[in-house]
């Protein structure tokens, strides 16, 4: 049996500002967020993982590498483009509600009825994109895997919710029936037949970082 372990980064400081961060945006990670990567690590304390894949992108990368260090394992860590965040065009580093007084239909549709996303209009990347890019790298690494293997994945909150979503097999109308992932969550995917096929275990956890969510938590 392989599983995925897919990782949200932890919580920064354009997340606390309500501002599209994408492929090409990016900020620091908050203090507290090392805090609840350390809560991670503790959550997942007993499982051995073969295996680490991060977005380049700072957030996620930091994360991954704090988090890897925090487990206190050897963990290899191998860095994926195909893993960054939606590109999102004109959007990134804008905040989340000029963007709504401006493109209302657009970010309607972005949150909540992604085959009405039309990317074009910011100049961005498609929900078809992402999704083949983020599938394949899962696909092929559930392909490759030999015998009971875990893997870390560490990548952003848009992209994971396509990218989890498509691999259960959901159309894209349907990918965000069940909302947004949180800052530092934990989703875990397994596959028994070498990535032909997923099942859902858990769905963006965050029972071990002791702390109520904050709207700003989760896109």
């Amino acid at each position: 049996m392989t599983k995925f372990y897919f990782i949200r980064h932890g919580k920064t400081k354009w997340n606390l500002e309500g501002r599209y961060q994408g492929a090409h945006g990016d900020s620091e990670l908050l203090p507290a967020s090392y805090q609840d990567i350390e809560y991670l690590s503790e959550f997942l304390a007993d499982v051995k993982f073969d295996k680490a894949y991060t977005s380049p992108l700072k957030r996620a990368k930091t994360t991954a590498e704090t988090l890897i260090k925090d487990l206190g394992q050897d963990i290899p860590i191998v860095i994926c483009d195909d893993l960054r965040e939606f590109d999102l065009g004109i959007m990134e580093g804008e905040k989340f509600s000029d963007m709504e007084a401006r493109f209302p239909e657009l970010i309607l549709a972005f949150r909540n009825s992604p085959k009405d996303y039309h990317h074009e209009i910011v100049n961005g990347e498609s929900f078809d994109e992402v999704i083949t890019r983020t599938n394949n790298l899962i696909k092929g690494i559930a392909k490759r895997a030999d015998g009971d293997e875990n893997f870390l994945i560490v990548s952003h909150g848009a992209a994971l919710v396509a990218m989890i979503k498509s691999l259960l097999g959901l159309k894209i109308a349907d990918l965000r029936k069940d909302g947004g992932l949180s800052n530092t969550s934990v989703t875990i995917l397994e596959s028994d037949d070498f990535g032909n096929s997923f099942s859902m275990l858990e769905w963006n956890n965050t029972s071990f970082l002791h702390k109520k969510n904050d709207p700003t938590d989760t896109i």
